[in-house]
């Protein structure tokens, strides 16, 4: 016999079918014994009466058993009906079971929320957490979310291209995560904190429009919104001005959100400066939402523009705000190229906020050499230096590359909004700790000295007044 998923149990009403699934609440009364069973699809209730059998295995399953159940599909008595519910109208009349796996007695209640246990405990056991409702709500919303993007675009002639994850530390403004080279004793890889430079190379190649659902890894502070490791939706489209991208993410965010059932404050979205913004609320991230729009679970999302391009750093340089492969507003060009006026130049930035997130972020890219290299002077870079952190880009710009400009949405910032969490590790599948532990493996751990040998790597323990 075929399975039947149980979404689909009540198409079946009067027949006998097979479910594969957990024992979701057991209940024994005697003679009789009831369950809630439950698989990706859904629960139904279950019922064990008239078949001694039958009843002596049903008295030995406990909550996450897994259990192969076969019975017949009878409407329930008009009184014990449930309204509105999955499957309220009927209950599975089990005649065989089958335990596929006996399970411990878990570690906290699946059949209740766990966002109140430990946190370490929850990671620990981070499968029997996945388990929970909330829990598979927001991945399966998360899983949505992306595919729903991600099809948008592809019905518009994106090109879906990965880019390596083994690459050379960038100047994208974090610290990055280093990978030693066996095979180049004393070089290290970097892990993306983004795929800016690759993207930009393929709008050089004539692309024209690349997306990827991409992995950013940056070594980070550790708090609720932000994380060493993040998804983004990352775009990027040549021949375009900055209300071309904007718009195109306009229409694929409201389209995708709404397809899911959600409300949008305001289309199209405001759009403020940045200067507006901090003068109003103080923050370039500001929530829009009223109390009551609070409740109902409605999106306020705003453009934010104009942004300053350089600000600068405690030792007085200059660095860039956002990106330095921006670029600058029109009339600030001829500033940028002479070196002037620099607390002033504003740039293509754009960012979208949404219910005091920033959802996502990009720009207008510089694609001409003497731009690129004249932000890095501006940041006090020599010639050299120049060179060596983006010469292999400048180099391509000068074989002929088109004006383009893109964005990256962060994934978990936007599932947080779409689901009401407030942390980043409630929408991961395995998330950090506060420690930055991994989920489930305990990483990060010691080396083997073997492997350490093998990497020509020597470790140094710092004394506990060094700086960390």
């Amino acid at each position: 016999m075929e399975r039947t998923l149980i979404k689909n149990l009540a198409a079946h009403k009067t027949e006998t079918v097979l479910i594969n699934a957990w024992v979701h609440v057991a209940r024994d009364q005697g003679k009789m014994a009831f369950f809630d069973f439950r698989d990706r699809s859904g629960k139904v209730q279950g019922v064990v009466f008239g078949k001694p059998e039958v009843l002596e295995i049903a008295k030995t399953l406990r909550p996450e058993f897994v259990v192969a159940i076969t019975g017949i599909v009878n409407e329930r008595p008009e009184k014990m009906r449930k309204e509105g519910v999955l499957n309220g109208d009927i209950e599975l009349e089990i005649t065989e079971i089958e335990v596929l796996s006996e399970a411990r007695t878990p570690v906290f209640e699946i059949s209740e929320d766990s966002i109140d246990k430990d946190e370490e405990v929850r990671l620990k056991y981070r499968s029997l957490d996945l388990r929970t409702e909330r829990m598979q709500r927001n991945i399966r919303v998360r899983s949505e979310f992306v595919r729903r993007c991600r099809n948008f675009l592809m019905e518009r002639d994106f090109c879906e291209i990965e880019t390596p994850l083994l690459t050379e530390s960038t100047p994208e403004g974090s610290r990055d995560f280093v990978v030693p080279s066996r095979h180049n004793p004393g070089s290290f890889y970097a892990l993306p904190q983004s795929p800016q430079q690759y993207k930009q190379l393929l709008m050089n190649a004539g692309f024209e429009r690349y997306v990827q659902i991409a992995r950013a890894i940056r070594d980070e502070d550790l708090r609720a919104d932000r994380g060493y490791e993040h998804t983004q939706i990352d775009v990027e489209m040549s021949f375009v001005k900055r209300e071309d991208v904007m718009s195109i993410i306009e229409e694929m965010v409201t389209t995708t959100v709404e397809s899911m059932g959600y409300t949008i404050k305001q289309k199209p979205f405001p759009v403020i400066t940045y200067q507006e913004s901090m003068e109003k609320y103080g923050a370039d991230k500001f929530d829009l939402r009223t109390e009551e729009d609070k409740k109902n679970g409605v999106l306020a999302y705003a453009w934010v523009v104009d942004f300053p391009f350089f600000e600068k750093t405690d030792s007085g340089a200059w660095t860039f705000t956002h990106n330095p492969f921006s670029m600058p507003k029109e009339e600030y060009i001829d500033d940028l190229l002479a070196g002037e006026n620099i607390e002033n130049i504003l740039t293509t930035q754009y960012d979208l906020v949404c219910n005091g997130y920033e959802a996502g972020g990009g720009s207008i890219r510089s694609h001409k050499p003497e731009i690129l290299e004249a932000v890095y002077k501006v940041m006090g870079n020599t010639a050299e230096e120049i060179d060596d952190k983006v010469g292999h880009i400048i180099e391509a710009f000068k074989f002929g590359t088109p004006p383009h400009g893109g964005i990256a949405l962060g994934v978990e910032r936007n599932v947080m909004n779409l689901t009401g969490e407030e942390a980043l590790r409630e929408v991961q599948a395995f998330p950090m700790t506060r420690k930055g532990q991994t989920a489930v493996m305990n990483a990060p751990k010691p080396l083997a000295l073997e492997q350490l040998l093998e990497l020509g790597i020597s470790v140094t323990k710092k004394n506990a007044d060094e700086p960390k």
